[in-house]
C-alpha cells in the first residue's frame, strides 16, 4: 500500500495516537496513529503500527529540506520513503513535483541524497518515461547512484494518455542498465498481466495502480470476481443489538 501527500501538506500537520477512536454511529477500537492538519480535525494520513512494514509512504516535492522535514515526521510509522516523480497533472507539476522533477536531474539527485543519508528506512522513487529512451536510462542510472533501493518506472511518458500503451520495452532497457531492483508500471489489469509484464520487462516485482482500485481481486490467481462480491470481503459489517 503506498500513500500519496504533498510535504507542504504533512509540514503542517501534528502526530496524534489514539487507543480509542469514535466513528459515527459506533466507537471502534483501532489503535490508529493519526496525523492531523493543525488547527483541524482533518486526519492527512492514518497508519498503525500492524501496517509498520507494508506501508511506503509517497511524498510529492519540490525541495530536498521539507522532503527531508516531512519523511522525519513519519519515518518512524512506515516501512519506507518513495518520491513521486511521475505524477503529470497539473497540480503537482505547477508546483514543481511530480513529472516536473524529470527535467531537473540535479534536483532529483539532492532530494533523494539528501533523503538516503538522513534516513534509517529505505528510500526509493517512481519515474515516467522521458522522450527520448536513452534520456530515461540515463536518468535511471543517476538516481542508482543516490543510493535508493529500488525505482519504479511508469512505462508512459508525461504526455500520454492512460489509453496509450504503456511502453514495456522500455521499462525493460532500464532493467537492464541498472543493478538496483525496478518495479515496472503500466497496464496491469488482471492477475496474469503481473507474470507477462516482468517476463517483458525483467522487472524485480511489478505495481498496479487503477486496475487494483477498480476491482482488487485482480490480485487473486482464481480471477477477477464480481466487483460486489469483492465489496462484501472487503467492507467488514458489525451487528449490533437494537437500541445500542
Amino acid at each position: 500500500m503506498c500513500f500519496l501527500v504533498s510535504t507542504a501538506c504533512l509540514l503542517n500537520c501534528c502526530k496524534k495516537k489514539f487507543r480509542l477512536l469514535t466513528t459515527f454511529p459506533f466507537p471502534e477500537n483501532i489503535g490508529c496513529t493519526d496525523f492531523v492538519e493543525k488547527g483541524t480535525e482533518t486526519v492527512v494520513f492514518r497508519t498503525c503500527l500492524q501496517e509498520r512494514n507494508q506501508v511506503v509512504f509517497q511524498v510529492g516535492t519540490s525541495d530536498a529540506v521539507r522532503a527531508l522535514n516531512a519523511a522525519q515526521l513519519v519515518c518512524k510509522d512506515v516501512a519506507a520513503i518513495d518520491v513521486n516523480m511521475g505524477c503529470p497533472r497539473s497540480f503537482s507539476i505547477s508546483g514543481g513535483m511530480g513529472a516536473a522533477l524529470l527535467r531537473k536531474p540535479e534536483l532529483i539527485a539532492d532530494i533523494l541524497t539528501t533523503l538516503r543519508r538522513n534516513l534509517d528506512i529505505p528510500v526509493t522513487c517512481k519515474i515516467r518515461l522521458l522522450k527520448c529512451p536513452q534520456d530515461t536510462v540515463e536518468l535511471a542510472r543517476r538516481i542508482e547512484k543516490t543510493g535508493v533501493s529500488a525505482v519504479a518506472v511508469h512505462g508512459r511518458k508525461v504526455a500520454d494518455r492512460p489509453r496509450d500503451p504503456a511502453k514495456w520495452n522500455e521499462i525493460a532497457d532500464i532493467v537492464a542498465a541498472l543493478s538496483i531492483p525496478v518495479i515496472a508500471n503500466g497496464d496491469v489489469f488482471e492477475y496474469g498481466d503481473f507474470e507477462r509484464i516482468k517476463v517483458a520487462t525483467g522487472a524485480t516485482s511489478v505495481m498496479a495502480a487503477r486496475g487494483a482500485l477498480w476491482n482488487a481481486s485482480i490480485f487473486s490467481p482464481v480471477g477477477k470476481l464480481d466487483w460486489e462480491d469483492v465489496k462484501r470481503q472487503y467492507v467488514r459489517k458489525v451487528e449490533y443489538p437494537m437500541g445500542q
